[in-house]
């Protein structure tokens, strides 16, 4: 439960909207005020999807459209190179870059071995440069989902898929070896719950080999699941056991829907936390859990909470933590709660934000998640119109 923290106990806040959008010209920010002013009614983005999608299955000319508007607003370009832009102008604001390569749909070997060279190409990215601190990739990117199921189910496999599921740990390995090398530390994405334990397993493989020295190998902990703080705290116990470091990414989760429908269609028990309440008492706890064995443990809070932020900070002041500790990262989706970002930033702290980048018919399933999420989380686009809408004021001009 997030019980408000008295204001002497808060390190930094997030009303300073002259912070949150330093980097934006008048004309971005009107842009960024109609977006979210249209985001914020389901209908609109309910129409828009529909058209979108089925004026790209009829080819038609609309991706400048949706390059200079949504894409825009939640990507760093089509390309790495594009990406440079962007990676600028977040360093100087004192904000790092996750190069997120968010190409999505593809399942064949093909598709998963051009992925995995993409995703090579982002950790060297980031080997030469002080401003990308972090690499990421989903195992679905360079996996197919339906063996990893099968797999996960404990069901038996044929001879050409025990030589897929090979193909899979060679990828897997290939790229957290690469970051090992460079020294560039790398997230592993979480996922659906019907394919998470088999993540599980073959990220603390990579750990286990990688992580003796510090954090490389990162697992993403999804608090709204009920067993995730106890599966981090094992997760610990194992690491000091066999001697690595643990790497962990806090978020609450990004399947809820689909965890509660399938659940629902199969007749198993829900594995998403009963109510809110619940989620953000376990990812609060999870903060304390790791700040208070920060010996052992790297993390990063993947969080648009502007609470579990402020409680994570507090928690490092009270422990005597340094803002710049580099076991500790905050991080944020790029065309999101800048306010977030940019006061964390600005008052000392380590703070990157997800940049997806990719074709934009292939990003265009990240892209249309976003504007659905944020319709569907409680207050997310209201808020983030509302910030628009108050540094228009202060600036002194009109929304048109």
């Amino acid at each position: 439960m997030a019980y408000p923290l008295p204001n002497d106990q808060i390190p930094v806040f997030f009303e300073d909207t002259s912070v949150a959008f330093a980097y934006k010209s008048d004309t971005q920010l009107r842009k960024t005020y109609w977006l979210f002013s249209l985001m914020n009614q389901a209908r609109v983005v309910n129409l828009g999807t529909f058209f979108i999608k089925l004026a790209l299955k009829l080819h038609l000319p609309i991706k400048n459209l949706i390059r200079v508007t949504i894409f825009e607003q939640f990507c760093g370009g089509e390309t790495i190179r594009d990406c440079d832009a962007t990676i600028t102008a977040l360093g100087n604001s004192g904000i790092g870059t996750i190069l997120d390569y968010s190409v999505e749909g593809e399942d064949e070997e093909g598709s998963f071995d051009a992925t995995t060279a993409e995703i090579l190409k982002t950790i060297d990215k980031a080997s030469q440069s002080k401003n990308i601190p972090f690499s990421v990739f989903k195992i679905t990117g360079i996996a197919s989902i339906e063996l990893l199921e099968k797999i996960q189910r404990k069901d038996s496999l044929s001879e050409s898929e025990s030589a897929a599921y090979a193909r899979i740990k060679g990828r897997v390995e290939r790229l957290c070896n690469h970051a090992y090398e460079t020294n560039v530390r790398i997230f592993v994405d979480a996922e659906e719950s019907w394919i998470q334990g088999v993540i599980d397993d073959l990220t603390y493989e990579m750990m286990e080999k990688f992580n003796k020295e510090k954090a490389i190998v990162y697992n993403t902990y999804q608090l709204y699941r009920y067993e995730t703080l106890d599966a981090l705290k094992g997760a610990y116990l194992t690491a000091k056991q066999k001697g690595y470091t643990l790497g962990g990414k806090l978020v609450r989760g990004a399947y809820m829907e689909k965890e509660r429908l399938r659940a629902r269609e199969n007749e198993y028990f829900n594995p998403i936390h009963v109510s809110k309440e619940a989620i953000d008492r376990d990812y609060n706890a999870s903060i304390d859990f790791c700040l208070e064995h920060i010996q052992h443990i790297s993390i990063c809070l993947g969080t648009h909470n502007e609470y579990s932020c402020q409680y994570c900070a507090a928690k490092m002041k009270k422990l005597n933590l340094d803002t710049k500790d580099n076991r500790i990262w905050f991080a944020q989706l790029l065309g999101m709660s800048d306010n977030i970002s940019f006061n964390l930033a600005k008052a000392g702290y380590n703070v990157a934000k997800y940049v997806p980048y990719g074709p934009i018919d292939a990003v265009l399933p990240y892209l249309i998640r976003r504007a659905e999420e944020n319709t569907s989380v409680a207050g997310q686009s209201s808020r983030e119109f509302l910030l628009a809408k108050s540094e228009l004021k202060r600036r002194g001009i009109s929304s048109l």
